[in-house]
């Protein structure tokens, strides 16, 4: 069960109205069987994705093992130098990220291996619980054990286990998705919870995370090979409402970026409440004079109209559609303000799933430039954080001043070889409207 968030549509075309800056999340029940599996890491990285070591510690009751560092990341970021160009980052991202015997989460994880990148997951709670325990789950302003996106059967729970575990061996960041998925004008929507109830609801999707062997009985099963406490440093919000609440609980936390902003432009972030603010982005949508958010519900929802299931003749023209929306992103930034790039998704199977075509085709486009010599990178949003955070202020300030397709005056070299200039000029980029995904 699903549902979706409707709000700031301004300015678009028929058809297109109904769907802009929306997004879904959860995982779609349907295609084909898991192809779970492990590897080792790409050019990013290096190291062995085996089991956890004889070493671990295990961690409460076993579901979870500090195992130390985590393999396969990326060499210490450093700061520019002086008149250095910036790196194209682009950051891939998954929302729920839970297997459901289609085969999706390895299907990007071997993706990923193949070409040396990492991607950040964000994991729902509730995919760790088993339907029989929904009462531990007390979301607030809903009845226990609610959930708008349901529970997994005991196979795909040890599915997203497989994945999970796979996932961050291999050097991928697990962030979470939260829990129940709340969305729209509701009483019980994540939009009206307060600080104290971004709390609870975090707080028990760590417990979640880490207590699914009491919650399962599986104790003959090996841990996820992570301390959740260290490893969740960032999230993003159902259907991309609350963030104002969440940000204050975040924090406090100690949490180091938020993903959950109702859509943003293609600039250089800057932090809310101490935080990296992260937000979906708008990109050009071929064929349109409107911008489409940066995720797969977006695209399907201004093709088919929120239809999952369209006539089979549309689909390979969407896909193209599609596909040329997020390499238009990627191109605009990597020629003009190297701006970071977020994309999100599902694993779902939406319109015959053109949408997981679509991002594996942008996702292998941008990854040849990678493996051609371009300065692109392939991270996490953690390991993005990593970068920002040995970066100085007044170079990050500078990058802030270049808007949506924007060239630094005079090339890179005269343009960060000063640093002296703070704020942001405003972008001449028309947009369909401001967002609010996942």
């Amino acid at each position: 069960m699903r549902e979706f968030s409707r709000r700031g549509l301004i300015g678009l075309g028929a058809g297109a109205a109904a769907a802009m800056g929306l997004a879904a999340c959860g995982t779609q029940h349907d295609g084909a069987g898991p192809a779970n599996g492990s590897g080792k890491g790409g050019s990013d990285g290096s190291g062995d994705s085996s089991s956890p070591t004889a070493t671990a510690r295990l961690l409460g009751d076993g579901s979870t093992a500090d195992t130390g560092k985590q393999p396969n990341q990326p060499d210490k970021p450093v700061p520019l130098e002086p008149g250095q160009t910036p790196p194209q980052f682009v950051i891939f991202s998954w929302d729920g990220a839970g297997e459901v015997g289609n085969g999706l989460f390895p299907r990007f994880l071997d993706l990923a291996k193949d070409h040396g990148a990492h991607m950040t997951f964000f994991l729902s709670g509730l995919y760790l619980l088993p339907e029989s325990k929904k009462r531990l789950y007390d979301p607030p302003n809903n009845v226990r054990g609610a959930s708008d996106i349901g529970y997994f059967s005991d196979e795909h729970i040890k599915a997203t286990l497989t994945n999970v575990r796979r996932a961050w061996l291999e050097g991928h960041e697990i962030g979470t998705h939260f829990n129940g998925h709340f969305c729209g004008e509701k009483h019980g929507s994540v939009k009206w919870w307060t600080p104290k109830q971004w709390r609870s609801e975090i707080d028990q999707a760590k417990a979640f995370v880490k207590q699914w062997k009491t919650n399962t009985g599986w104790h003959d099963l090996p841990p996820l090979p992570f301390d959740y406490d260290r490893e969740l440093v960032g999230g993003r919000t159902p259907c991309l409402l609350g963030q104002d609440n969440l940000l204050p609980t975040a924090r406090e936390l100690g949490w180091r970026y938020d993903a959950s902003s109702p859509g943003g432009i293609q600039v250089w972030p800057r932090k809310r409440h101490g935080l990296w603010d992260l937000p979906l982005q708008q990109v050009p949508f071929p064929g349109r004079k409107f911008e489409v958010l940066s995720m797969d519900y977006n695209m399907m929802a201004n093709q088919s109209l929120n239809s999952t299931k369209a006539p089979a003749y549309n689909y390979p023209a969407w896909r193209q559609q599609s596909a040329g929306a997020y390499i238009a992103g990627f191109q605009r930034a990597y020629e003009t303000n190297r701006a970071p790039f977020f994309i999100g998704n599902h694993f779902e199977h939406w319109n015959g799933g053109i949408y997981m075509d679509s991002v594996e085709e942008a996702f292998k486009h941008i990854a040849r430039e990678k493996e051609r010599g371009a300065d692109v990178r392939m991270v996490s949003f953690r390991q993005f954080v990593d970068w920002l955070d040995v970066q100085k202020p007044e170079v990050l300030a500078k990058l802030r001043t270049l808007g949506v397709g924007q060239q630094p005056t005079g090339g890179w070299k005269a343009f960060l070889s000063e640093t002296s200039g703070t704020g942001r000029k405003t972008s001449g980029t028309t947009t369909g409207s401001s967002s609010n995904p996942a």
